[in-house]
């Protein structure tokens, strides 16, 4: 593995970092009784927060001044039942708000989740798997505590700092004027540092991607590291993209902490310029010892939200990037999708026609991989698909499945365009299988009856005997009920694509595609598949491609594929009697096994 493959750090469009906070915050209007509920709590703990220091300044001016024991006892009275109101109110507007992010990460994973699966295989093409995993899990993670603050700190921080500043300025201009005097030095540095920060903290979240994406890799492909004694390697590389990752993480956090000294050193002067008119103030006829208390308890209340709003925006800085990879996903269009006005494929019989399709990949649009291709499948017909690797036989069954949309010209399944058909409609009448076949963790049972969910067992076991895998499965400890991990670690070759051939076949496709499906099977086995798959291919419609020509000498009709086009069309018998390309790869195949 190259570790240029993974240093490779996606591409993401620019967009406005607001417009990516306002989209982010529409999560939060499906929630709006909750939200209701919140500001009213909010609005009676702020309310007694700022109570507070008044509550102190009559308890000396007033009650400690007049000796007043009784009127101090009922005003700590009363201090205590609204601090503890206080409390309450705190601890359940947390509650709620968290209760409400955890529900939005949870909307929005999902809807990610959803919008990958509509995404079309060249999304795929394009991405190792570790980087999407990172922004389905990391990057909606990371969202959490900027969606819950957004509520429960920077709405009630923002009004208390709005709320002390007016009581200060009412109470003391002068005084007020001192405590916030250094506000625009602090504004103009935060915009300084986020500017700086933000870019760093992109890089940081691509660097992350791309150890996810080695790591996912590494471990998928462990068998072969350790059969080539491949771990320096693998060791090498990963220590390569975790310097690039700490690296990325020092870059951006260097930047992100300077938001505390700098608020530190603006609360400080703040501080100092207050104590420093106070003292010129204080005394009779100017303010009194209550008033200048009240007033150091306020310049803390104004301080402690202001320092808290700047970590906020600072978690802004660092997380808005996740949001941003992730919308950048959601914004991206399948390129294969349904047009507005397409219908329901009915029950098909199976007839396909290529009406002169030509195709290219959207990477190489110069070079055509299928070159007006035209033919016509009847009903039933099994069609054999040979010729070299590259030619364009994958890429054949891959048109029909509309896994790709064709370049030129049109494909016809018992007379409909397959881009005036639902995608839906046309793949769940199709059966695939491919070399390449995936078993999920879990049973056999659930694993073949992912062909059809509500199959019955009679189905099941119908289809696993067709294809002769009911024998092993029942020798196996439980039966259909045995688990089996991701891909069928502890099956054999020839056993996992034997589940995938009940899987398929109990889809019950009105067209069956098999890529390459029989080539890991013993020969002995494939003879038991080949039993079981004449029986199910009667009466439908069968793409077979195939390297190992003694598999499809029984086919209807073999198309010779090269350079993108048919060259060759006929049974065995037709083919071998021309003598022509056919001919050619079927001696050389068996010269070679003689």
């Amino acid at each position: 593995m190259s570790v240029n493959t993974f240093k490779e750090d996606e591409y993401q469009k620019e967009v406005l970092k607001k417009d990516t906070l306002f989209r982010l915050y529409r999560y939060l209007l499906a929630y709006t009784k909750q939200i209701i509920i919140v500001f009213i709590i909010m609005a009676v703990t702020i309310t007694i927060s700022m109570l507070n220091p008044l509550i102190i300044e009559r308890a000396i001016d007033v009650h400690i001044a007049d000796r007043d024991m009784e009127g101090l006892i009922y005003l700590g009275v009363a201090a205590v039942v609204l601090n503890v109101i206080y409390v309450i109110g705190v601890k359940l507007r947390m509650y709620i708000m968290a209760k409400m992010s955890n529900q939005v990460l949870l909307t929005i994973r999902n809807e990610l989740y959803v919008h990958i699966q509509k995404l079309s295989f060249s999304f795929f093409d394009s991405r190792p798997t570790g980087k999407i995993l990172a922004r389905v899990i990391g990057d909606v993670n990371s969202l959490k505590e900027v969606l819950s603050d957004s509520v429960t700190k920077l709405i009630p921080d923002f009004l208390t700092v709005i709320a002390v500043a007016a009581i200060m300025l009412v109470k003391n201009a002068k005084m007020a004027m001192a405590a916030i005097i250094t506000l625009p030095f602090l504004a103009v540095g935060m915009y300084i540092i986020q500017t700086f920060s933000h870019r760093r903290w992109q890089v940081y979240r691509k660097k992350n991607s791309n150890i996810n994406a080695f790591i996912h890799e590494d471990l998928s492909g462990i068998r072969i590291i350790q059969s080539f004694t491949a771990e320096k390697e693998s060791d090498n590389t990963f220590d390569v993209l975790l310097k690039e990752h700490r690296n990325a993480f020092v870059s951006a956090v260097t930047f992100a902490d300077a938001f505390g000294p700098l608020i530190e050193i603006t609360w400080g002067v703040g501080g100092f310029l207050l104590y420093f008119i106070g003292i010129k103030l204080i005394g009779p006829g100017e303010i009194g010892v209550g008033t200048f208390i009240a007033f150091s308890t306020y310049l803390s209340m104004f301080w402690t939200p202001i320092r808290n709003l700047a970590n906020f925006y600072n978690k802004i800085v660092t997380n808005i990037s996740a949001a941003e990879r992730i919308f950048d996903i959601m914004d991206t269009q399948p390129e294969i999708a349904d047009k507005a006005d397409v219908y329901e494929l009915p029950e098909i019989q199976g007839e396909v026609v290529f009406d002169k399709v030509s195709f290219a990949y959207s990477d190489e649009p110069e070079t055509m991989v299928l070159d007006q291709v035209s033919f016509k499948v009847k009903p039933g017909e099994t069609i054999a698909l040979v010729g070299p690797t590259g030619a364009g036989k994958t890429t054949i069954v891959n048109l029909i499945s509309r896994f790709y949309d064709i370049t030129k010209g049109d494909i016809y399944v018992d007379g409909h365009s397959l881009k005036n058909v639902s995608i839906h409609s046309l793949r769940k009448q199709m059966g695939i299988m491919t070399q390449d076949n995936f078993l999920f963790s879990g049973t056999i049972r659930e694993n073949i009856k992912y062909g059809r969910l509500n199959a019955t067992d009679e189905e099941m076991v119908e289809a696993a005997k067709a294809v002769n895998a009911h024998e092993f499965i029942m020798k196996l400890e439980k039966g259909y009920d045995t688990v089996i991990s991701e891909r069928g670690a502890r099956l054999s070759i020839g056993q996992r694509q034997l589940l995938a051939f009940a899987r398929t076949m109990i889809s019950k496709p009105g067209i069956l595609i098999l890529d390459e499906a029989t080539s890991s099977i013993d020969t002995h086995t494939e003879i038991l598949v080949q039993q079981g798959i004449e029986t199910l291919l009667k009466g439908r419609t069968s793409f077979v491609i195939a390297h190992r020509l003694s598999t499809i000498k029984k086919a209807d009709r073999i198309f010779v594929i090269n350079h993108g086009k048919i060259c060759e069309e006929g049974n065995h018998e037709q083919l071998m009697a021309q003598k022509g390309a056919y001919y050619g790869l079927y001696q050389a195949q068996f010269k070679n096994i003689a």
